[in-house]
């Protein structure tokens, strides 16, 4: 690496809008983060995710073609 044309990477203090802050490394030393680990709802459990949709879309593919009945 070439000396004097990198920025310095320093330890970063991160806040979420959640109040939950932790810590990375980074070129700036404050981030501002609209969610985290803690308040996202895919990650804290709230939200299902991409289950049920899948489920349902699956469900409507064999009503079309007929996979839902019985022989």
């Amino acid at each position: 690496m070439k000396k004097g044309i990198h920025p310095e990477y320093v330890e970063t203090n991160v806040i979420c809008a959640c109040g939950n802050t932790f810590k990375v490394m980074s070129n700036k030393s404050e981030l501002h983060v609209e969610s985290c680990d803690k308040c996202h709802p895919f990650y804290c459990g709230t939200k299902d995710g991409m289950g049920a949709s899948k489920a349902g879309r699956v469900e409507k593919f064999n009503r079309k073609y007929g996979f839902d009945k019985k022989n």
